[in-house]
């Protein structure tokens, strides 16, 4: 039996922002900031709770325009303050696909180059479907600091 049928998917995005990593970790660690940016388009961030320290778990709970709502959570794994985040995720209503995020940032000149990271993720759908999420996530950062 080989290993590569236990795969799971996962996905890689690559951003470069205009912004110091220092301000892009603190737009994903303070839940005031968090709320301006986190979902994909066609989503507004509710509630954002965060307790950003190793075993501290996060919270998010966001509003699609059609009215149905969706919570993610998770427990931050590795933190290295403006550099790097791992995280866990899962969506409340299936909290069995437990899949992790990590988020690299790196100066680039006046720029930060952001690198999102997110494995183990349940299937191809699932992975598709996440694409679509983190793209319009990322591109509503992209534009915060534009």
């Amino acid at each position: 039996m080989s290993t590569q049928q236990h795969a799971k998917p996962s996905l890689t995005l690559k951003r470069r922002i205009k912004a110091s990593p220092e301000k892009i970790f603190a737009a994903w660690t303070e839940p005031q900031q968090m709320m301006m940016w986190f979902g994909p388009e066609n989503v507004e961030t509710k509630e954002v709770d965060a307790d950003v320290r190793i075993g501290g778990r996060f919270r998010v709970k966001m509003l699609e325009n059609t009215g149905d709502w969706h919570e993610v959570s998770g427990v931050y794994k590795e933190i290295v303050e403006n550099a790097k985040l791992v995280f866990s995720w899962a969506w409340v209503t299936t909290p069995e696909r437990e899949s992790q995020v990590t988020v690299t940032l790196k100066p680039d000149g006046e720029q930060t180059i952001l690198t999102l990271h997110h494995e183990q993720l349940f299937d191809e759908t699932s992975r598709d479907g996440h694409i679509h999420g983190w793209t319009g996530s990322l591109d509503k950062l992209e534009a915060l600091f534009a």
